[in-house]
């Protein structure tokens, strides 16, 4: 299989130390397994903007941007209409993906006004880990740990210890 890249661009930084703490936990513990890169666009607010609507363009452009730069890339965006996986599954997609050929996939995580359609129409899957609403923040660690869970399936691993 061949090496496998992966891109997380979320919008907004992380403020809370605790939140950038289990990101960069989770991100260690993947290096073994993929290039792991996290990028994060300026999130907007109403406050600067007319709407969400708005604000979800403005902030669509800006991951637009990444996309476009990471070339050839596999698209997942996280939302809470996408299809539901458990692990196992996420685990078979990232296996299935890598033998089809694609090395390299963004996840993309939206701010607190969600993905403007425009991502969603053009991403090659719409991912969500539960009809509840997660905050920005907390969908990105556990995308982290479900990211480095798949991993330790797919090689047969122990996740547990």
């Amino acid at each position: 299989m061949p090496a496998l890249k992966i891109d997380v661009i979320a919008v907004g930084k992380l403020k809370e130390r605790y939140w950038s703490d289990a990101c960069d936990e989770y991100l260690k513990r993947c290096t073994p397994y993929a290039q792991l890169q996290l990028r994060e666009v300026a999130d907007r607010s109403t406050k600067s903007l007319d709407s969400d609507v708005a604000v979800r363009q403005a902030e669509a452009q800006d991951i637009g941007r990444l996309l476009g730069a990471a070339g050839a890339t596999y698209s997942i965006m996280l939302d809470s209409a996408g299809r539901q996986l458990t692990s196992t599954e996420l685990a078979g997609l990232l296996t299935s993906l890598q033998n089809q050929g694609i090395s390299h996939m963004s996840f993309v995580i939206g701010g607190s006004t969600g993905l403007d359609t425009t991502l969603k129409q053009g991403a090659d899957l719409l991912l969500s880990f539960g009809r509840i609403t997660l905050p920005h923040n907390l969908a990105r660690v556990v995308l982290l740990e479900q990211l480095y869970r798949a991993f330790k399936i797919n090689r047969g691993e122990p996740y547990h210890k």
